[in-house]
């Protein structure tokens, strides 16, 4: 397995991925954030998974927040973005983006780890669970037209 920092000659490949993960996102605001990342790599690294075709499997967004639900520390590592392919996912690639996304928090002087999902998605609550991950609070989001 290969994981490894993003280079930005792969920015096709994590494009198409992040469409993947985030599919009613503009392009332009996924293009946008993509260019943010990678002006400043430290602030927010981007770990990929390589597979045997040299493409893209997976990736795995990070960054520090100063604080998150549930956790007592700061700062706190987060995963911002995480996406494997699914003809690639049951082989490991997912924990293997998440340990490296802790160990470059740890890097940090992190010693939390913090993620979100979307309340229907259990297919990530399940693979946040088996990380040994745990749930802290449940939240919907309403709004109005006014």
């Amino acid at each position: 397995m290969n994981i490894r920092l993003i280079k930005p000659s792969e920015r096709d490949e994590w494009a198409r991925l992040r469409a993947a993960l985030w599919p009613d996102y503009p392009d332009e605001q996924l293009e946008q954030e993509m260019t943010e990342i990678l002006q400043n790599p430290e602030r927010e690294p981007v770990f990929v998974s390589v597979g045997p075709d040299g493409r893209l499997q997976g990736f795995l967004e990070v960054s520090l927040r100063p604080s998150a639900w549930g956790c007592e520390s700061s700062p706190v590592g987060y995963l911002e973005g995480w996406y494997v392919e699914p003809d690639a996912r049951r082989q490991g690639i997912g924990g293997a983006l998440v340990a490296a996304a802790e160990e470059w928090a740890r890097s940090k002087g992190c010693v939390e780890m913090a993620s979100d999902a979307e309340i229907d998605n259990e297919l990530s609550h399940t693979a946040h669970g088996r990380l040994g991950y745990e749930e802290v609070e449940r939240l919907v989001h309403f709004r109005k037209a006014l």
